[in-house]
């Protein structure tokens, strides 16, 4: 029984990663968030937006993050889809994670925060995620300001580590980057030898 949901989790894994290559990957110059220069572009949100992206994404997640989280957050707009397929997810598995949205700016009104969801209890553990890590600066925005919410990130998830400096910076806080995937993985390096 064990072995069986381990192929099954190394298929949809296989088959999340075919349809991120497919659908989201673009070999092309670009600058991206951070103001860096790189040699591809990928856009998560192509995938996590599908239904099929979105149950992928949120499964595999979902087996990730540790059993003391009652919520899962991330910053604004790459980790809303990953939030609230897992969310959801989440419910059907009988483990009711609530989701959470880090605002980039704070609310101009009513509570002025920057944290969007369900209230929980202070001190409730929160595993936060993000799409795609370069520098790490989003992902670290979002458990900074999930932990000035009143709440404590455990853990910190990605979809694609580019393995430009983001883990090494997430890791200087305090957190280990566990990520599905990594440039390797998208077969670049191949492409570069040919």
């Amino acid at each position: 029984m064990q072995q069986d949901k381990r192929d099954l989790m190394v298929n949809d894994k296989d088959r999340l990663l075919r349809l991120l290559i497919e659908r989201s990957l673009e070999i092309r110059p670009v600058t991206l968030s951070s103001g860096r220069k790189s040699d591809y572009y990928i856009d998560c949100k192509r995938v996590t937006l599908s239904p099929e992206g979105a149950y992928l994404t949120a499964r595999l997640m979902l087996e990730m993050i540790h059993p003391q989280a009652s919520a899962i957050g991330g910053l604004t707009l790459g980790a809303d889809p990953i939030v609230s397929a897992i969310s959801v997810l989440s419910h059907l598995q009988g483990r009711g994670l609530a989701g959470l949205i880090v605002r980039k700016e704070p609310k101009k009104h009513g509570t002025m925060s920057y944290v969007e969801g369900p209230m929980l209890e202070e001190g409730a553990k929160v595993a936060v995620v993000e799409d795609v890590v370069t520098s790490g600066a989003s992902l670290l925005r979002a458990i900074e300001r999930i932990a000035a919410a009143g709440y404590e990130p455990v853990q910190a998830l990605a979809i694609l580590d580019r393995q430009e400096g983001g883990r090494e910076a997430i890791e200087e806080r305090g957190f280990h980057l566990q990520a599905l995937y990594n440039r390797s993985d998208l077969g670049l390096d191949d492409q570069k030898a040919n």
